[in-house]
Formats: C-alpha cells, structure tokens, sequence
C-alpha cells in the first residue's frame, strides 16, 4: 500500500513541473507537439526509473555513513556522501547517453525532433531533483524509490503531453497578438498548476 502512495504523492500531489517547477525548461520548449513531448515525457518517465533506484543503491551501499559495513566492520566509520553529487550526476548522464543512442537507432524522426533537449535531460533538474528527494525522504527499501521514481516520471509525464495537446489544439484559436505564443503558455501553464493543486486535499 505505501508503494501506492507513493507514486500517486509523487505523480499528482508533488508534482515535478507544478510544485517544484523542475524541468521548466524543455517543458516549456519541448511540449508544442504531441508527439515530441509524448517521446521526451516517456524518455523522462526511463531516466528516472532507472537513475533513482541506481542511486539509491549508490547512497545506501557506499556513500552513507556506515554504508560500507558490507565489506569489513572496519569501514562502520566512513561517510563518503560528500560525492553524492558527482556520482548522482555520473549515473545520469550515463543512462541519459543510453537513452540518446537508442531513441537515434529506433526513431531517427523523433531524435531529430527532440533535438538538443534529449542529451540535455541530463541537466534537466527533475531527474536531478528526484535524486535528491530520494535521498532526503530516506525511503525504505528500493521498491519505495522506484514506486516515487515512476510516480515522478509520470507527473512529468501527464504535465507535458496534456500542455502539448492544449497548444496544439489553441494554434487554431484567435489568440489577442500580445499574448500568442509563451504568453499564452504561461497562462495555460498556470491554470494547470492550479488545476493540479486540487490534488493536495486527497489524504494519503
């Protein structure tokens, strides 16, 4: 039950884009169609759900203090969670360079679309974000760090699709001069900020 909800928590109630706004950059870029935010939301929804558990592996086995008792008792001293960070970063940019290369085998069209915003998922602050609180909640046992990791992925996930298929229905719309373009983005994306924020009253 708490594998639940987690991920709903962390897909509706503490939403990547609407809480915490990570990830605004490529959201904001990358959802004018569907499709090309349906390719980068599910490339998202992969990097989580693997870097997290990864690294939740990383900070239980080897970073935290005390982590290497595994090895030797003698080790029951050593806090190496100071290289949380770059580790954290490393495995990354690892599976984002895993992602880049599969997506260019299998869909050449979308890897064009997506262009320079697929490598620079490994910037994007969500999948960096979702490391952290990671670490910060001190989940349980790894199958609560993927529940939040895929819980995350597909708030990011919902948010970008539903923004691109909002945008690509107003493209047809007679939107006042001023406000065409990211203004009018801006304001779809607060309303559905606020849209989400109904969520916070469900008690899990």
């Amino acid at each position: 039950m708490d594998y639940i909800n987690i991920f709903f928590q962390a897909a509706f109630i503490d939403n990547m884009i609407f809480t915490f706004f990570f990830g605004m950059c490529s959201y904001l870029a990358v959802s004018k169609t569907v499709k090309t935010s349906t390719g980068l939301g599910l490339a998202v929804i992969f990097v989580l759900g693997i870097t997290i558990p990864v690294n939740y592996l990383i900070e239980n086995y080897l970073l935290r203090e005390g982590a290497l008792t595994w090895l030797s008792p003698r080790f029951a001293d050593v806090d190496l969670s100071f290289l949380s960070f770059i580790l954290f970063i490393a495995v990354i940019a690892s599976i984002v360079q895993l992602i880049e290369m599969i997506i260019e085998k299998i869909s050449p069209s979308l890897y064009s679309a997506l262009g320079i915003f697929l490598p620079l998922i490994a910037v994007n602050c969500a999948i960096l974000g979702g490391a952290l609180f990671m670490q910060e909640r001190d989940y349980n046992n790894i199958g609560e760090a993927v529940s939040f990791a895929l819980g995350s992925g597909l708030g990011w996930f919902l948010a970008v699709v539903g923004l691109a298929a909002i945008r690509e229905k107003i493209s047809y719309s007679n939107i006042p001069a001023p406000l065409r373009g990211l203004g009018i983005t801006f304001i779809i994306v607060g309303l559905m900020g606020i849209a989400f924020m109904s969520f916070m009253g469900i008690k899990l």
